[in-house]
């Protein structure tokens, strides 16, 4: 392949610029933030948010979009979600038909409830309707970049486009599996976060293994219910963008996700947590889209709600835990 352009240099970006880099003959890694960009491209390392890993030689990092598009084979996108319409709309000029997007971030555009692959598609539909795929999975960034083995899920509409990206993308250390559910795929990926905040919680209020395998199951019940509400495919939620990237990211140590809930248990409100990271915790702002989509859909998500609670309302993780476990009873099925 000739180039492949991320956008986005935060720890995923990068990870993937690494893992991606051997199967391009040029990587392009654009970056929002010029002086880090700067910095990458001279000591060949991202120190703001994937210290100790030196990028390979063909990946070059920019700042401008121009110099990023504008030999663009493919373009995989890997910024926060609350940035995504805004850089794509930036991007928009630079953009062409023949290059497809692929689309790993994870989560849903509060106030819209679009899905990130729809937001593109809204930018982009101007000007052309453009290829679409995206990419989820249970992927640490660290260990992403570590090389260690790592399986994700490359989905679009256009099974042809999803087995390119599964061809391109997939190396001795990436394994790619293929589906036809971006609904599934994409909110398996976003409300996933949201479970996973409230899994730092139950930890961190010291509570044992039977309250977590509660959480997971139900919380999966939670987005699976949703998720099949918007025209997913229930085995979606089954697979590695939602059971698998659901145990990930609400039982290892290296979830954002899981620390503010963590940090939730400590007492410390919201805004102290958000503060003191310099990366972002997408399942925050996710749970207030969740919540809205939720409603709109009339679907039962408590845990959810619950977490809506400690972040809008100021209840305490403790009140607002005992209060999701007295709840009416109901079937499981």
């Amino acid at each position: 392949m000739s180039q492949l352009t991320i956008l986005g240099a935060g720890s995923y970006g990068t990870a993937l610029a690494m893992v991606l880099a051997p199967r391009y003959e040029r990587l392009v890694l654009w970056s929002f933030e010029q002086e880090l960009a700067g910095q990458m491209q001279a000591h060949r390392e991202n120190k703001k948010y994937l210290d100790g890993f030196r990028l390979p030689p063909n990946v070059q990092v920019v700042w401008s979009l121009a110099d990023a598009l504008q030999q663009a084979d493919i373009v995989l996108g890997a910024v926060p979600s609350m940035h995504v319409r805004a850089v794509f709309s930036n991007a928009l000029p630079y953009l062409t038909p023949s290059a497809p997007i692929v689309s790993a971030t994870k989560g849903v555009e509060r106030g819209t409830s679009l899905r990130m692959s729809e937001v593109i598609a809204a930018v982009t539909r101007p000007k052309f309707p453009a290829q679409l795929a995206v990419l989820s999975g249970p992927s640490f960034a660290k260990e992403l970049a570590r090389g260690e083995p790592t399986l994700v899920a490359a989905s679009s509409v256009d099974a042809a486009l999803a087995e390119r990206v599964q061809r391109e993308f997939s190396g001795p250390t990436f394994r790619i599996y293929t589906n036809t559910d971006p609904i599934g795929t994409e909110l398996g990926g976003a409300l996933k976060n949201v479970i996973a905040i409230a899994a730092g919680v139950c930890s961190g209020l010291g509570l044992g293994s039977n309250a977590m395998a509660g959480l997971l199951t139900r919380g999966l019940a939670e987005l699976t219910r949703l998720a099949v509400s918007l025209g997913a495919q229930a085995s979606t939620l089954s697979g590695l963008a939602g059971l698998g990237d659901l145990i990930l990211t609400c039982t290892g140590d290296l979830s954002r996700n899981r620390r503010v809930g963590l940090e939730l248990a400590k007492g410390r409100t919201l805004a102290e947590i958000q503060e003191g990271m310099h990366m972002v915790a997408e399942g925050v702002e996710n749970t207030y889209s969740a919540v809205e989509l939720a409603r709109r859909q009339r679907v039962s998500m408590p845990i959810a709600e619950t977490m809506y609670a400690i972040f809008e309302q100021g209840k305490s993780p403790h009140d607002a835990l005992r209060e999701l476990m007295e709840r009416e009873p109901g079937a499981e099925l």
